[in-house]
């Protein structure tokens, strides 16, 4: 089985700035730290998932190929240093919109992760920068850490074993 650390995106991997919705590659601001604190995972052999949630499809402000547009760039940013995603998941809607089982802090995107690349959630992380990726990340029987929004992560990375 596999132990991953899972990534809230805006907050923990980009800087949102006062933009909420991050869906425009110009937009796209890798937070300091990030890099080099994966890259230490990575080298304590922990792979990565990205969870987050982007409301913003169901309220028409972007679209799921802007998303998946943003997601392809900041693969091959983190592949030009060494960082591979194992996979991301999104959920599109919006709370005020629809009901859906998916949007944290409902746990579902993390067990579909769980179940389908065999990851063993008692040596896995959850890094989050706000309640829902805790709650999300505790429901789904993970380890968590919350974070200051665009905190370094390398502050944190002794609370990872």
């Amino acid at each position: 089985m596999e132990k991953v650390v899972f990534l809230d995106r805006d907050g923990v991997i980009n800087n949102p700035h006062d933009n909420y919705y991050v869906h425009r590659i110009e937009d796209f601001v890798i937070n300091p730290g990030i890099i080099e604190g994966l890259r230490t995972l990575r080298d304590r052999d922990f792979k990565f998932v990205i969870i987050s949630n982007q409301g913003g499809i169901s309220k028409g402000e972007f679209s799921v190929d802007d998303v998946d547009r943003l997601h392809d760039h900041l693969i091959t940013e983190f592949e030009s240093h060494g960082i591979l995603f194992s996979a991301i998941y999104y959920c599109p809607h919006h709370h005020t919109i629809e009901k859906c089982l998916c949007r944290k802090p409902e746990p579902l995107m993390l067990e579909k992760a769980i179940a389908q690349l065999n990851i063993d959630p008692e040596l896995s992380y959850f890094i989050g920068d706000k309640g829902s990726d805790i709650e999300a990340g505790k429901r789904a029987g993970v380890n968590t850490i919350l974070i200051k929004k665009n905190q370094d992560i390398r502050k944190i990375l002794d609370q990872i074993k």
